[in-house]
């Protein structure tokens, strides 16, 4: 048996398929087949070199960023080890030594 999608509205496991379709039973809610397949891809987070990231790897800022609403930048070069993969438009949840707890974009990084 596959393993069907979650409702992307109500996060309901009781889904079922018509078609080309998903269809949450609970809330109604219609889907296509292809949203559902790219909503799957659109999740990996990769870093600026298109390498897929994940939860515990390391690693390291490639421009200088400056940290809104302080003085202090993150230099080129920062090593950044034991990293959180989250949603949203910082996807990287991380603590820097020196600095604290942030949140950095995929973008301006690569993996160690």
């Amino acid at each position: 048996m596959t393993a069907l999608p979650k409702c992307p509205s109500c996060s309901s496991e009781y889904t079922y398929e018509d078609g080309e379709l998903y269809i949450c039973p609970e809330c109604a809610h219609e889907w296509s087949k292809t949203t559902a397949e790219s909503a799957e891809a659109d999740s990996v987070v990769r870093d600026a070199f298109g390498t897929v990231l994940s939860d515990g790897d390391s690693v390291t800022v490639i421009k200088d960023l400056k940290i809104k609403g302080s003085s202090a930048v993150v230099k080129v070069g920062t090593k950044v080890r034991n990293i959180r993969i989250v949603s949203g438009d910082h996807d990287i949840d991380c603590r820097i030594d020196g600095i604290g707890a942030m949140q950095l974009k995929s973008e301006f990084v690569k993996k160690a």
